[in-house]
């Protein structure tokens, strides 16, 4: 996720188990072209599925009100962050719903060609960080200073560490600044990779359940919070353009209101559907919510999606076009 995900956190990784959809790594389907893909004047949808469960949550919500509300044929395609732009770009997605900040592909895209348009604020600020869980935070207060990382790292070593502390990231696929954090604040620790999104979070629960210390990369809005109370390391504070140079950072992650991207041509005549994506903000509490519902409760996305848009009319119905009856 760059979430500089950023992150990234993503929003990536494998699906969360349970989850028909998508935080921030998944398989490349950019070759795959969805059949309702920019499909001029039809009511149909594609939507771009980050791995990440709170995009997941995202797109489960606004599929279940554009097929019951908007009578939409919607399809989902599950991309990787930045190829994500490509097929945005090229018409094979006509809407990303959560995106973490991509600044080289919104000027390649928005600024440079014109086929990408801006979708607006989806509501929820998006923040990575370092975490340690809070029962060691309490313990060893002083470890929240990154400086006093290194005091720890026997700790936090594990066997795929090779000797030095373990910093767990999740899939391979998050654009992160962890490698470069670790070198260029030289410390004694090395970044391991659980994989996914969903592996990272089996991991950090196994941990907890043993009460064993663990330093974790993760990210805000995130429902597992909820279950695993965890405290963030106060890194070097972020400033404006301290990240500009992968290699060089040496920086916390900054605080990224998370914004929705569409294709130009959907943007401009995708008719109801695109004023709706438009519409379409909530708040990190609801998508915590949907979030909880498909990775802890098991439910399928579409069945989560249906349970919070029964529960929360008066949210969504703004969302539709004005002269739109709801249902």
């Amino acid at each position: 996720m760059a979430r500089t995900r950023i992150v990234a956190l993503a929003a990536a990784a494998a699906l969360t188990a349970g989850a028909a959809l998508t935080g921030c790594g998944a398989a490349d389907m950019t070759r795959q072209s969805s059949p309702y893909a920019d499909a001029a004047g039809s009511r149909t949808v594609t939507l771009s599925v980050q791995s990440w469960v709170g995009a997941q949550a995202n797109v489960a919500v606004a599929r279940y009100l554009l097929e019951h509300e908007l009578s939409y044929r919607v399809d989902t395609v599950q991309i990787d962050e930045v190829p994500a732009w490509d097929a945005l770009s090229q018409g094979r997605v006509d809407a990303i719903l959560e995106d973490w900040g991509h600044p080289e592909q919104e000027e390649r895209y928005i600024e440079g060609k014109g086929t990408i348009a801006r979708g607006g604020d989806l509501g929820v600020t998006g923040h990575i960080g370092w975490f340690v869980p809070t029962y060691f935070a309490k313990e060893h207060p002083d470890v929240t200073d990154w400086k006093n990382l290194d005091k720890y790292a026997d700790e936090f070593a594990t066997p795929e560490s090779g000797g030095k502390g373990q910093l767990l990231d999740g899939s391979p696929a998050y654009v992160t600044n962890d490698k470069a954090l670790v070198k260029n604040l030289d410390l004694d620790f090395q970044v391991v990779f659980a994989g996914s999104e969903a592996a990272q979070i089996t991991q950090i629960k196994q941990f907890a359940k043993e009460k064993k210390p663990f330093l974790s990369y993760w990210y805000e809005p995130q429902w597992l919070f909820e279950k695993v109370p965890m405290t963030e390391v106060k890194l070097p504070p972020y400033k404006e353009g301290c990240d500009a140079d992968p290699e060089k950072v040496a920086c916390a992650y900054p605080h990224t209101p998370l914004q929705k991207f569409f294709n130009a041509r959907f943007a401009e005549d995708g008719g109801e559907a695109a004023a709706f994506l438009k519409k379409f903000r909530w708040t990190k509490e609801m998508q915590n919510e949907v979030s909880l519902m498909i990775a802890e409760e098991k439910l399928a996305p579409e069945e989560a999606a249906a349970r919070w848009v029964k529960d929360n009319r008066a949210t969504w119905q703004s969302w539709l076009p004005k002269d739109q009856p709801t249902g």
